[in-house]
């Protein structure tokens, strides 16, 4: 069991692009619906890559702002929970505690760990520290992405419960460990796209990998 903050956001504009993003988010607090596509009040600027049935509730570990913060120290005090655009903050949860295809509980919601966020450009320009998405992505302090099993209410207080594990899968940190090497084992990365509730998207990307090692 785990304890959760919750957040949500509208689309406000990037302070030096004004290019809009959903980002930024302000805690919940009150009885709020999730349904398919997410936390019901909760708005992503860009569709096309964030958001849908397989990106729809994120969860970033909050033990991950420290390493941040002393990274990029000019940004310190601007790294708390609920700044990097996530719906769940969790002090309990990082990469290494769920497994892809983990089926949990929050309140009456059923949620499906499916992939690993990939941090985008629009972090940098948030924080104005260049280089900090790519740091995320490389350190593999990028949370994770849910998809939505079972639609329903929370509220601040639910504690999130794994209800369905998959022990046969590998943790998050795992798959991203593969996913970044430089030529991973072929049967590995075979079996990493077959496993069970991984998101298309990201089984997708693994296959056409898969195709282009094969060749190489």
């Amino acid at each position: 069991m785990a304890q959760v903050s919750l957040f949500i956001g509208g689309i406000r504009p990037l302070p030096a692009s004004g290019r809009p993003t959903g980002m930024y988010k302000a805690p919940v607090t009150g009885r709020v619906e999730v349904g398919f596509d997410g936390f019901v009040g909760d708005q992503q600027a860009d569709r096309r890559v964030h958001g849908g049935p397989e990106k729809a509730v994120h969860l970033y570990p909050a033990r991950h702002y420290r390493p941040l913060a002393a990274r990029f120290p000019d940004a310190a005090a601007e790294l708390q929970p609920g700044s990097l655009g996530e719906n769940l903050s969790s002090p309990d949860l990082d990469e290494r505690d769920v497994r892809i295809g983990d089926v949990w509980r929050l309140g009456a919601v059923e949620l499906q760990v499916c992939q690993p966020r990939n941090p985008c450009w629009k972090i940098d320009e948030r924080f104005a520290c260049e280089g900090m998405a790519a740091y995320i992505a490389e350190q593999r302090l990028t949370g994770w992405y849910w998809r939505v099993l079972e639609p329903g209410a929370v509220a601040p207080g639910d504690p999130l419960e794994l209800l369905r594990p998959a022990p046969d899968a590998p943790t998050l940190h795992a798959a991203m460990l593969l996913w970044q090497e430089h030529r991973p084992a072929l049967d590995a990365l075979e079996r990493l796209a077959q496993t069970p509730g991984i998101a298309a998207a990201w089984r997708g990307k693994i296959e056409q990998r898969l195709a282009w090692l094969k060749r190489a």
